[in-house]
């Protein structure tokens, strides 16, 4: 099993890739976007199925790498209005 160091080697950031956003080894697969799917309710079997060019493991870089931004944070409580 991939320690977080070795998962977060996975994750790249470039200005002349999706303007600098972190994506999977430099593919055109942002990790907001496997992020998103996820909070959606995509299960890995279908995100492995949809992109045949990612790996098990890119996915686990993704949650590393949420965790990795957000540790040592709180969360203020969120306020959420209707449009």
């Amino acid at each position: 099993m991939a320690d977080n160091q070795e998962l977060l080697g996975r994750i790249t950031a470039r200005p002349d890739v999706f303007g600098g956003k972190p994506v999977i080894r430099d593919m055109r697969i942002s990790v907001e976007l496997i992020l998103s799917l996820m909070s959606q309710g995509a299960s890995q079997e279908e995100l492995l199925r949809d992109y045949p060019e990612l790996e098990p493991e890119d996915i686990r870089a993704c949650i590393a790498y949420a965790h990795t931004v957000i540790s040592g944070d709180t969360l203020a409580p969120i306020s959420v209005t209707g449009s």
